[in-house]
Parts: structure tokens; C-alpha cells; sequence
């Protein structure tokens, strides 16, 4: 699987998570703590938003710790808002458009986990899209037919649901198909405004995900960056961290009857976040 995290808040320079941290991303590319493998070296990217409305980006498909390019980026670009992601392919290619962060329109997406039995599965998700978004369609991986599905579902209308109906359709999907393989993922949006980051597991124990908000800045990452465990948030599974203002986290699926055991609403949080 891989290793990813997200920013926001007042603009730093993207080096300072990305390579300064006791366990930065490009530590987490080589040696990850909590993840099911212990490299993570099927390429990277980065997504940042600057003076214009849609993302920039860079992919590359050397491992992140080789690559030179992305220190010397990461040390000049300042931004209030950005993805990095390190990846660890579950199958498909590596290659520039298989990695992460995906962009459509102003919305980038990063995730880490798989489709169970995603060979079997993947045909009757891609079926489901509409022309016009398929034709958006550039790599091979389950993860960016996530987020194609996320935005036909309307993501740009009313993301938590957009979010909650995708994770639905392709476990309905891959528990069709009888794979006897879990839908696990983490998963991380933005439109340059708002950032949404939710974690699930149909079967098993979901991939790990934190957060850590400061005066000024929440970051959302696969583990935490550094030692002080006791100032990381592990997100609960089935939870839906939203960042629009204020800071909170509320159930991935609040229509199920089971979400109060789920979601733990005890632990909840409503923060007031200025950014």
C-alpha cells in the first residue's frame, strides 16, 4: 500500500514535512511504521495549490528518497495547502499516470488501500462511469476510478455524501464478485479550500490515519510524523474528517444504524480552525 500526507494552513514550504520530520514522507518511503509494507518506492508525487484555482503537480516514478528534483521543489515551493503521496503498488504499473495525487478540475485525491480482488471488480466499476467522466480516465489503478466515481457521484455538490455513495457502490461491487477480498482505504480530497480525509475497511482493520491540528495549520497524514505520539488523533474507522472552516469529524455513513458504534461519536471533535 503506500504512505501519504495533507496540509493546510498558513503557507510553509513543502520540505518541511516532506523531508524535515523524524519520520518525514521520505522516511515513511523507506522505512513506514505502520504500513503493510515497509517501502514504499513505486514513485510519488506532490499536488499544491498556488495563484490559480486548479493544482499544480509532480509524478515521478523513481523511488522518492532518489529523487533529486523533488528535494529541490519541495524547498522552493511555499503553498498553504498541499498533498504528497509515496506509493506501493498493489499491482498495476509504475508509471507517472498511476501516481498520486490525482487531479480533476480544482479537486485533488490521494488514497492508500485497494479494491479486493480488483482484476475481477474492476470492469463493473469502470462500467459504471459515464462517458464523460471515463474519458478522463489516464492510468490503470483502482484509485483513481475511486475518485472518477466520486465525481460523478457529485463531488462538487456535496462531497461527504459523493464520498459515502462511491464507498458503497464498489463494496456492492466487490461483494458481488465474491473475491473474498476486503475494500480497505484511506483517502484524502481537496478543492483548495476545503479538505476531506475518511478511513474504512469492509473486512479487517482499516489502514491507519492521524491528524494534528496546530494554531494555524491541521495536517492529515497515513502515520505520524514524529515521535509525539500523544498529540496525534488516529481517525476512527468509518469516520469523515472535514476541514471548511472549522475543523470535525462526524460518520462516514450517518444513515446506518450502526454508525453510533462505528463512528464513536464521544470522541468527536469541533474545533474552530483559522486558516
Amino acid at each position: 500500500m503506500c504512505r501519504w500526507i495533507a496540509y493546510s494552513g498558513e503557507p510553509i514550504f513543502m520540505d518541511e514535512l516532506i523531508l524535515a520530520p523524524s519520520n518525514s514522507l521520505i522516511e515513511q518511503s523507506l522505512n513506514c511504521r505502520e504500513g503493510a509494507l515497509a517501502t514504499n518506492g513505486d514513485g510519488f508525487g506532490v499536488g499544491w495549490y498556488g495563484q490559480h484555482d486548479q493544482p499544480g503537480l509532480y509524478h515521478e516514478i523513481l523511488p522518492a528518497w532518489n529523487d533529486a528534483n523533488l528535494k529541490h521543489l519541495s524547498r522552493q515551493i511555499k503553498t498553504s495547502l498541499f498533498f504528497a503521496h509515496v506509493r506501493a503498488s498493489t499491482g498495476t504499473a509504475t508509471m507517472r499516470t498511476n501516481c498520486h495525487p490525482f487531479s480533476h478540475g480544482r479537486w485533488l485525491f490521494m488514497h492508500n488501500g485497494q479494491i479486493g480482488g480488483y482484476a475481477a471488480c474492476r470492469r463493473h466499476i469502470e462500467g459504471m462511469l459515464e462517458d464523460n467522466i471515463y474519458d478522463h480516465r489516464s492510468g490503470t489503478t483502482d484509485s483513481e476510478l475511486i475518485f472518477l466515481l466520486m465525481i460523478q457521484n457529485g463531488l462538487d455538490d456535496d462531497p461527504a455524501i459523493a464520498i459515502s455513495e462511491t464507498i458503497k457502490q464498489i463494496s456492492n461491487i466487490n461483494d458481488s464478485t465474491e473475491t473474498n477480498q476486503p475494500f480497505k482505504l484511506t483517502i484524502c480530497l481537496s478543492d483548495g479550500k476545503r479538505l476531506f480525509a475518511c478511513r474504512h475497511s469492509s473486512a479487517g482493520t482499516a489502514p491507519s490515519l492521524y491528524w494534528r491540528q496546530n494554531e494555524n495549520c491541521i495536517m492529515v497524514t497515513s502515520e505520524p510524523l514524529d515521535d509525539n505520539i500523544d498529540t496525534w488523533n488516529s481517525v476512527n474507522p468509518d469516520s469523515l474528517l472535514i476541514v471548511d472552516g472549522s475543523s470535525r469529524v462526524a460518520p462516514l455513513f450517518p444513515d446506518h444504524p450502526l454508525h453510533h458504534i462505528w463512528a464513536n461519536p464521544t470522541r468527536i471533535v469541533l474545533e474552530e480552525l483559522q486558516i
